[in-house]
Order: C-alpha cells, then sequence, then structure tokens
C-alpha cells in the first residue's frame, strides 16, 4: 500500500482529532473529519483552517499548499461517508466501549484493506482492535499533542496486528512527516508513563507554593529546555483530559503517582480546561488550535 494522496478519515473533532485532521491534509491526503454533532465537526475543521492561514502568515507555508490543503477537506457526522477511506484514525475520547463500537461499525463499511489505527495512549490496542472483525489490521498510533508541531508518533501493535498493517502504518506516518518510535501495547506507551506523574507533580508543586504558574513554565523551559511549560501543555491538552488519562493508567496500575491533584477536579468544576475554554491555568483570547 502506498500513501500519495490517500483518503484519511479522522474521527472525532476535538482538539487532538483537528490536529491529525490538520496534519493528514496538509500532506495531501484527502481527509475527512468526522463526529456525531455538526456544531464540533464545524469547530473542528475551523480549527485546522486557522493553524493553515496562522502557517501561511508565518511563512512556514505556502499560500498554494495552504489552499491544497483546504481543498481536500471536509467534515461528515455520517460514518457511510467513508466508504472510500485507505487509513481511518479513530482520536475519540478514551473509552473502550465507544472505541470499539466505531470499528465495529466500520466493518460493514470500508475495505477489508483499510488501515484503522486508533490514538489511545491508556487503553489497550488488542482490546480495542477486539471490536473489528480484522484485528489484524489495527495498530496503536499515538500523537503527540500539538499534533501539527509535534513530530513524534507512538507506534504500538496489537496482539493480532498483522505484519502488513505495521509495516503501511509506518509507511503513511512517513508520509505525512512524522518520526515513529515502536512500544509495546501496555498502559500509557512510553510518553505518558513520564508525563502524566511529572504533570501531577508540577500541580502539586504550584498547590503548595513551591512556584507559580508562570515560574515554573519558565524553569521548565529555561533549564530543562522544554518547548513549552507543563501548564502550557496542560491547557493545550485540556484539564478534562488530563484527567481522564490520569485516571484511566491510575486504574490499571494502581501506582498514586497517576492520580490526579484535588486542583484539577476544581479546575474541571469552574469550566477552567485550557484553551478550548478560554480560561485554564492561563486565559486565552480564543480557542484556536495552539500554533494558529
Amino acid at each position: 500500500m502506498t500513501f500519495h494522496q490517500r483518503t484519511v478519515a479522522v474521527l472525532g473533532a476535538g482538539t487532538m482529532g483537528s490536529g491529525i485532521a490538520t496534519v493528514t491534509a496538509r500532506a495531501g491526503h484527502s481527509t475527512v473529519l468526522y463526529d456525531l454533532d455538526e456544531g464540533r465537526v464545524k469547530q473542528g475543521l475551523d480549527r485546522v483552517g486557522a493553524f493553515l492561514d496562522r502557517s501561511v502568515k508565518l511563512g512556514k507555508l505556502s499560500v498554494e499548499d495552504a489552499s491544497v490543503a483546504k481543498s481536500g477537506l471536509r467534515g461528515t457526522t455520517d460514518l457511510r461517508d467513508l466508504t472510500a477511506t485507505d487509513v481511518v484514525i479513530e482520536a475519540v475520547f478514551e473509552d473502550l466501549a465507544v472505541k470499539k463500537g466505531l470499528f465495529a461499525q466500520l466493518d460493514d463499511i470500508v475495505s477489508e484493506q483499510t488501515l484503522f489505527h486508533t490514538n489511545t495512549s491508556t487503553l489497550s490496542v488488542t482490546a480495542i482492535a477486539a471490536g473489528s472483525r480484522r484485528p489484524e489490521r489495527v495498530v496503536g498510533t499515538h500523537y503527540c499533542n500539538p499534533a501539527p508541531l509535534m513530530k513524534l508518533v507512538e507506534v504500538a501493535n496489537g496482539r493480532h496486528t498483522a505484519d502488513w498493517a505495521h509495516d503501511a502504518s509506518l509507511e503513511f506516518l512517513a508520509s505525512v512527516s512524522k518520526t515513529t518510535i515502536v512500544t509495546k501495547d501496555r498502559p500509557g506507551f512510553i510518553l505518558n508513563r513520564f508525563l502524566i506523574p511529572w504533570e501531577n507533580s508540577c500541580i502539586n508543586a504550584l498547590e503548595s507554593g513551591l512556584g507559580t504558574v508562570k515560574s515554573i513554565d519558565t524553569a521548565v523551559k529555561g533549564a530543562l529546555g522544554h518547548p513549552m511549560g507543563p501548564f502550557e501543555l496542560l491547557d493545550i491538552v485540556g484539564l478534562d483530559i488530563h484527567r481522564q488519562v490520569a485516571m484511566r493508567l491510575y486504574e490499571q496500575l494502581r501506582d498514586p503517582r497517576f492520580f490526579p491533584p484535588p486542583m484539577v477536579d476544581r479546575m474541571i468544576a469552574a469550566g477552567d480546561l485550557g484553551r478550548k475554554t478560554g480560561a485554564g491555568f492561563y486565559t486565552y483570547d480564543d480557542n484556536r488550535l495552539f500554533g494558529s
């Protein structure tokens, strides 16, 4: 399978889904962004368009390439519109039943050769793949957030993933200019095993008065060389998503380092989820994709 101007479906029009759609559309693939709600689809498409426009303004993308990306991008709320899809990238929230259900429905819609990718970072790829009658075509591909800017993708095979699906997935990810690392189908893969306890530690440090949001972010960027601080990153991911990921890992690993600090629940209760709500650890003028 080659991936020159293929058709890609991204399931989920939230921050991660719209970010992945930006990646695939920018790479020249015909991209369909799917969600259950028309409003969410429109918001997702608007995020992609804003990112592409900003990239042109910054001189990182030509007007012509941005136009091609936009012309190859569309949205839908109907899974039946994905019939001609070559690669399905599932990026919905971390709910095993929902993910399995989507792949089960798509079995009757797409070709038997269509690759199924799941962007999970906490659930078992094997368990998600069990929703499909062809689990051998399901591969875990965890994009780092924000997907349009971060180069790395973690790749994890399920128990029944076929060699052809693994190889084709690496080829596809190369076609969208991603760097890949292969890991095991284990909770959190590599990155979230490190990241979630560290982010929780940063939140605890803030709550204990060890530093301010700004000082902790500045320390991490200035001394550790990170491109953004932990609170900048948490605002991009969303406090609701952080809690969801942290709890999934805690439930499986029973390591208290993964349990989200009380501040997370208070911020969620207040509606301060991050960029998408206009306020989190920082405040924002809009909820555009990071970098747009």
